[in-house]
């Protein structure tokens, strides 16, 4: 076979290897296992990104690391191979070897030839996978926001545990920034003081009863709310700027940026009020749909389709009760989910368990996949409906 011509050494000598033509290989100096040195497959997109310094390796020592973009998070998992792998460092190596090593390879090198300094078992490859919620979760409950912070609230030099910058939280969480970002929405935090906090409920509650009482006694409407004049009013009536707007990005939605107009959500006011009627315990659904009727603000209708995957009933005599059972308390994990479901009840109809999975979201697994995997799907007879159970 055509040889290649001489004075090309090490890996641009395999670069430079035409069709057809053969080179000699031979062991480096310093051949040996090199395990700091490790093969790393990526597709075209990812590649820019690596080269740029544009990622991120995640991970505590009980973790397993992952790779962060911008907006993905890569597991990162070791594929062994079969064949061997050489890997050849460029002929500029001194990163690898002194200059009196360098000297002789050079005297000895006349003719190309490619030294193989590893022989690589395999390569690392990344698998999209979701972040870690249920971590971004508990550390945010670990101190909630409440009564007796608002006091404390010009302390600044005071830290207490259990707070947690943007950096922190990067650097506990397995998560991309964007998919950080998304679970600080989804979570319904706010950055006070530089730290990300959820509110206490109790607290947030009053913000809400407040604002609700301001849309009466001023005559507005709920569909069309001026944001500056509901923080200005809350703020007259002792709340912080930031969790006016806090309350008002939580139970309503922006219908006019350029004018700062909202409209309040009425499915979220109306679960806010479902959720501390049921604190007290489970309430018999005619018991609990007239206290409801009569929590909510008039003019917001209770339907009991806006409660899917915040409560459950049950039957107990002739009577139906209603208990809390909120999707928001839930992992988001699928095992650990569906593990949490089938503890909570050992069979469900599909019209009950799909509010409560129709959010988990697993790169590369369907909704029906799930299903398949942790479930065992049982149907007597075409007319009735399946029936759930844990596999």
């Amino acid at each position: 076979m055509e040889q290649m011509q001489p004075c090309c050494t090490g890996a641009e000598a395999v670069i430079n290897l035409q069709p057809g033509s053969s080179l000699p290989i031979s062991y480096h100096p310093l051949f040996g296992p090199h395990d700091d040195l490790l093969l790393l497959e990526l597709d075209e997109n990812l590649l820019p990104e690596v080269l740029n310094q544009r990622v991120t390796i995640r991970g505590h020592p009980d973790e397993n690391a992952v790779l962060c973009t911008q907006s993905k998070t890569f597991a990162i998992k070791f594929v062994g191979t079969s064949n061997s792998v050489f890997l050849v460092p460029p002929s500029d190596c001194s990163a690898f070897f002194d200059n009196s090593q360098n000297s002789r390879e050079k005297n000895n090198d006349q003719k190309s030839t490619a030294s193989v300094i590893k022989v690589a078992g395999g390569a690392l490859e990344l698998i999209v996978v979701s972040p870690n919620i249920d971590k971004l979760k508990s550390l945010l409950r670990e101190n909630p926001f409440n009564t007796e912070d608002v006091v404390e609230m010009e302390e600044i030099g005071i830290r207490k545990t259990g707070l947690y910058t943007w950096d922190d939280l990067l650097d506990k969480v397995q998560a991309s920034e964007d998919e950080l970002m998304a679970g600080l929405q989804t979570l319904s935090a706010v950055e006070i003081g530089g730290f990300w906090r959820t509110v206490d409920e109790n607290y947030m509650g009053m913000i809400l009863k407040m604002l609700l009482h301001n849309v009466v006694l001023n005559d507005w409407s709920f569909c069309s709310l001026d944001g500056d004049e509901v923080v200005k009013v809350l703020e007259s009536d002792g709340f912080s700027t930031i969790l006016a707007r806090h309350c008002l990005s939580m139970f309503g939605s922006i219908m006019d940026g350029s004018r700062n107009l909202w409209k309040l959500d009425e499915r979220q006011v109306c679960v806010h009020f479902v959720r501390e009627i049921l604190r007290k315990g489970k309430w018999k659904i005619q018991n609990f749909m007239a206290e409801w009727k009569q929590k909510i603000p008039e003019g917001m209708k209770p339907d009991f389709a806006m409660l899917d995957n915040e409560v459950l009933t049950e039957k107990i005599g002739v009577d139906i009760w209603v208990r809390a059972f909120s999707i928001s308390h839930l992992p988001s994990t699928p095992a650990d989910r569906f593990s949490v479901l089938f503890k909570e009840r050992a069979k469900w109809e599909w019209k009950d368990l799909q509010p409560y999975i129709r959010d988990l979201n697993v790169p590369g697994l369907s909704a029906e996949s799930l299903l398949l995997k942790y479930t065992r799907r049982t149907q007597p007879n075409a007319d009735t409906e399946p029936i759930f159970t844990s596999r």
